[in-house]
């Protein structure tokens, strides 16, 4: 089966940075635009309006030069408006070759905004895509508002196009321009007018006010389009553009007839740094850029991988060149657990692996996070306490730090059945803890071993809030031992590590 091509243009540094509090900076626009040509292969970019400010000027004019370089000039192209040639005078001055007329697709906006009548507004459109053709400038053309002008001005909207094909227009851009189409509507609008017109070139432009942008992409692919305008991570007004990543995977999964330039695996990284560049954080849940969207988080998904691959869709993360993660939690189950040490290289015998999985699920219920790399620090405490008979367990403690005051601890310890309870001051809240339980070995006639180093880290590369560990290093008269102590507070790995001090000796 012969395969059709679609173009995409992506608009992210034009329509995409009208995304409210958005500003490229000239170096990131250019950097952008070469991400987008060279390494996710678009086939077209939009990278500006004319006339803006003197930045976007300059901003142009350095893609420009590039693409001159490079090859690309006929694939840059610039918002433009019926102006009488001045916008046609700023793209000459910039050195840009392609324009995006922007015309009126709905007799309500002409009307209304423009306050002309159709004859009027074709004539001044003639005239600028004369210019244009003067100055050595192709000429696409949009109609914003056009689904508003299918909708309620049709017969505007027919007699525009039969003036436009008669003229030198490169491409017909037709915008959803307020989001309002359903798929059902984007299938017969654009139906409609490739039926008429199968000799000219459509592109269509989806906005996703009632976050139907994808669904519209799609039906206008069946609808046998031509081009598509896409931004990445769907920025743009309001609630955005139809978002890159999610059309680049629908189109790709579900219509197969189509080929498309762009490379699946870059669109991870360049989601990234655009997400860097304008500020706007990507979803967590967002379809194939989220962080989370790769990442299983029941245990019984995970033991559905392991048998074959029970939960995997056509969405493989290494298409877009991601992994997939297995989240650990209250829901992780030994799967979850298993699959992440399988990537630290380690394993557990049964009775560790519930252990450890009791553990992460204890946390879990806190509402805190763990990551893979949390895993070791969470085993070596939990083999930690396989070595020793709980004799001492703190039983509760009070540690208090007020400005003005000297740090205090109250405690608790319960000692082969019998309970004490001590209250210390000290130059920390640890160090008061340790003068407090001081107090209560006194008591019973007992040492404390010497404290030689203490430490607390968080697990290297962890981005989890979950889990800090304190290293304390003791020294008796016999000998010198470490234990380690695990929590997401920093005092409280301190004491844990403290009381299986206490129960060593």
């Amino acid at each position: 089966m012969e395969r059709r091509k679609i173009e995409i243009m992506d608009t992210t540094l034009r329509d995409g940075e009208q995304t409210s509090g958005v500003s490229f900076s000239a170096s990131e626009k250019l950097t952008i635009t070469q991400l987008l040509l060279e390494e996710l292969h678009v086939d077209r970019v939009e990278i500006a309006s004319a006339r803006v400010s003197e930045g976007e000027f300059q901003a142009v004019k350095s893609i420009l030069d590039w693409a001159e370089i490079n090859g690309y000039a006929d694939r840059i192209e610039v918002l433009t408006f019926v102006d009488n040639g001045v916008s046609i005078d700023w793209m000459v001055k910039a050195g840009a070759r392609v324009q995006n007329l922007l015309t009126k697709g709905s007799m309500n906006h002409l009307t209304h905004q423009l306050k002309k009548t159709p004859e009027q507004h074709f004539a001044e459109i003639a005239h600028v895509i004369g210019l244009a053709a003067k100055s050595g400038i192709a000429t696409n053309v949009y109609l914003e508002d056009w689904s508003n002008g299918m909708r309620n001005s049709p017969d505007y909207v027919f007699e525009f196009l039969d003036f436009l094909i008669k003229q030198p227009v490169k491409r017909i851009l037709l915008p959803d321009t307020l989001g309002v189409l359903t798929p059902e509507e984007t299938y017969k609008y654009l139906s409609q007018i490739r039926a008429k017109y199968p000799e000219t070139h459509f592109d269509f432009h989806a906005h996703n006010d009632y976050d139907l942008g994808t669904a519209n992409v799609l039906e206008a692919v069946k609808a046998n389009v031509n081009g598509l305008h896409l931004t990445v991570n769907g920025m743009g007004e309001r609630a955005g553009n139809a978002p890159m990543a999610s059309v680049i995977a629908v189109i790709k999964d579900f219509a197969k007839d189509v080929d498309m330039r762009l490379k699946e695996s870059s669109i991870y990284s360049v989601s990234k740094l655009v997400e860097t560049f304008s500020g706007i954080r990507i979803p967590a849940n967002k379809p194939i850029v989220g962080e989370n969207v790769f990442t299983q988080t029941a245990g019984i998904h995970a033991d559905g991988d392991n048998k074959h691959n029970l939960y995997f869709n056509d969405l493989l993360p290494e298409r877009f060149g991601r992994k997939r993660a297995y989240a650990l939690g209250k829901t992780s189950g030994k799967a979850n657990i298993e699959k992440n040490l399988q990537e630290l290289g380690l394993k557990l015998n049964d009775a560790d692996l519930k252990k450890v999985t009791q553990r992460v699920i204890e946390l879990g219920d806190r509402k805190e996070t763990v990551t893979k790399e949390d895993l070791p620090y969470i085993i070596s405490d939990v083999l930690d306490s396989n070595l020793y008979e709980e004799k001492v367990k703190i039983e509760s403690y009070v540690l208090m730090h007020a400005m003005g005051f000297r740090p205090s601890a109250t405690i608790s310890v319960k000692i082969d059945g019998e309970s004490f309870e001590e209250n210390a001051q000290g130059d920390g809240q640890f160090d008061a803890f340790i003068n407090a339980l001081k107090k209560v070995y006194n008591k019973k006639k007992l040492r404390l071993p010497k404290l030689i180093d203490y430490t607390v880290r968080i697990a290297p590369g962890s981005s989890s809030d979950a889990l800090c560990e304190a290293v304390i290093t003791w020294e008796t008269e016999q000998k010198k031992f470490i234990t380690r102590g695990l929590d997401s507070d920093q005092a409280v790995c301190a004491i844990k590590a403290t009381q299986k001090m206490l129960n060593i000796i």
